[in-house]
């Protein structure tokens, strides 16, 4: 089993749309082997439910959204999850602050043929924008873990 943690600033828009993403992924390819799951890197936001505009565009997209309330990425999350993965370089900076430097922490579009930061929607009001971007990493992502499992 691969545990997933998806993680950014608040964990309302950019990681809960990843872990919602990733997870009818999963689902749609007939996996059982991959759990998800979504967390922040500041309080700001803790229990609080997915930004609008996050629940809108998973929506316009025929995506369900996991059931969700925000909460901060703790230590254990580094040895109860196999890959932590961030964002944007700041969330990744934010992550090895709370945890440490690890190679489990990761950036989403790593995996990308483009790696670059995925843009915060809380603050560029472009959804649809970051919607492409996740959609991209998690497409990216999910046979990288199938080939990692082979070779183990």
């Amino acid at each position: 089993m691969k545990k997933l943690l998806f993680v950014c600033h608040g964990n309302i828009c950019r990681s809960p749309m990843a872990e919602s993403v990733m997870a009818y992924l999963v689902k749609e390819n007939g996996l059982t082997d991959i759990q998800v799951g979504s967390a922040a890197t500041s309080t700001e936001e803790l229990g609080n439910p997915v930004h609008p505009g996050t629940r809108r565009v998973l929506a316009a997209h025929g995506i369900p959204l996991v059931p969700h309330r925000a909460r901060q990425m703790k230590r254990r999350d580094l040895e109860e999850w196999d890959l932590l993965i961030g964002m944007d370089a700041h969330n990744l900076r934010n992550m090895e602050r709370l945890v440490g430097p690890s190679p489990k922490l990761r950036l989403l579009l790593d995996w990308s043929p483009h790696p670059r930061d995925i843009a915060d929607p809380w603050y560029t009001g472009d959804f649809e924008t970051t919607f492409r971007d996740v959609w991209e990493g998690c497409r990216s992502l999910l046979p990288a873990l199938h080939l990692s499992e082979r070779k183990s």
